[in-house]
């Protein structure tokens, strides 16, 4: 398929600027793949859609406040995006300046800490940051939250709550699992009380999130890398809620990567893994039902990946009628709920 197969035209004032005043306030698209249907809902009412037994799978990274400015030794302005931290003082970033810094530059940063380029890691650079302090407190104190280029406004106190989920846990993310970002405290807890076993996995969303592809045929695109960790008590409610026939709902297309990408491995197990899982339709899944997620930008790898788990033609109808009756898009906008069809329903439809 070309990358053009996934285009669609968006107005401009669709684009969620900011949250709005409740999480779970925001309207919730559902999308049946087994019935071929598309229907209008609120996110509140999310809980109707589960019964007990049922596993609702999210990714609890947390956001570091990746984004700094500074100047190279040389005098020119930089804007550094750290995309992983990997040791306490190491990290790879990306860095935007007039003309690439060379292995062994110095980069001024804030409050007269440095930064050592080490060299080059793919598409990003390898740097050291000066001194005693850990890229964590450092950006901690210094950095700035990287909200996505589609959000005109720079990051304020607001953002700094709103652009992180309320079970945010685990350092790393330079970009939220927006999807996680509709669920609240009580709605948690509606759910636990029902009976679903929810659970966690740790994906961090790396720069590489907010790049565009760029080729014309989607084979010919390679994704960015990113960290992830499977806990054994996510494994277990897994495998027992498909043993009883119960559903497993992924919160947003990182846990939904993390999980496919474990089952690619065989027998699943608890362990921490890089995935670069690139995931078009055509797609076999093996281990989730159904999927929350947010609307996503045309020509993306996310909107790929929707169209996979929904199937292409039907998601193509559920993005117009969203556009149609206006709801919101990107990280502050609203929801789907997309239940895909299962190699059993179709056995069935043939029968």
């Amino acid at each position: 398929m070309r990358t053009l197969d996934f285009d669609f035209h968006l107005p401009q004032h669709l684009i969620a600027q900011h949250p709005l005043p409740n999480r779970s306030q925001s309207r919730l698209l559902e999308v049946n793949a087994t019935h071929d249907t598309i229907r209008d809902n609120f996110f509140r009412q999310i809980s109707d859609h589960f019964e007990a037994g049922d596993v609702l799978v999210l990714n609890d990274t947390k956001v570091i406040k990746a984004r700094l400015f500074g100047q190279k030794a040389t005098g020119g302005n930089i804007e550094v995006m750290i995309d992983r931290v990997f040791e306490s003082q190491e990290a790879y970033a990306q860095i935007k300046s007039s003309r690439s810094p060379k292995a062994g530059g110095l980069l001024h940063l804030a409050d007269g800490y440095q930064a050592e380029v080490l060299g080059r890691h793919a598409d990003m650079f390898h740097i050291r940051l000066l001194g005693n302090e850990s890229w964590y407190d450092f950006l901690e104190s210094y950095g700035q939250l990287p909200l996505p280029p589609y959000i005109e406004h720079a990051a304020d106190t607001a953002d700094d709550t709103r652009y992180q989920t309320v079970f945010a846990k685990h350092e790393g993310a330079v970009a939220a699992p927006t999807a996680g970002l509709h669920f609240d405290e009580k709605l948690l807890n509606t759910l636990a009380e029902k009976g679903v076993h929810v659970r966690y996995v740790t994906l961090h969303v790396g720069a590489g999130t907010f790049q565009p592809v760029k080729v014309d045929n989607i084979a010919e695109h390679h994704m960015h890398s990113e960290v992830y960790h499977l806990p054994e008590e996510t494994i277990a409610a897994i495998l027992q809620a498909r043993s009883a026939g119960k559903r497993v709902t992924a919160v947003g297309t990182t846990s939904l990567r993390t999980l496919e990408s474990a089952a690619r491995a065989g027998k699943l197990f608890a362990h921490h893994g890089e995935t670069d899982i690139f995931i078009t339709p055509g797609f076999e899944f093996q281990l989730v039902d159904r999927l929350i997620t947010n609307f996503h930008l045309p020509k993306s790898t996310l909107m790929m990946l929707v169209s996979a788990f929904g199937g292409y033609d039907l998601l193509k109808r559920a993005y117009a009628h969203a556009i149609q009756e206006s709801y919101r898009f990107f990280s502050y906008g609203d929801a789907m709920l997309i239940t895909r069809v299962t190699s059993q329903t179709i056995q069935k439809s043939s029968d």
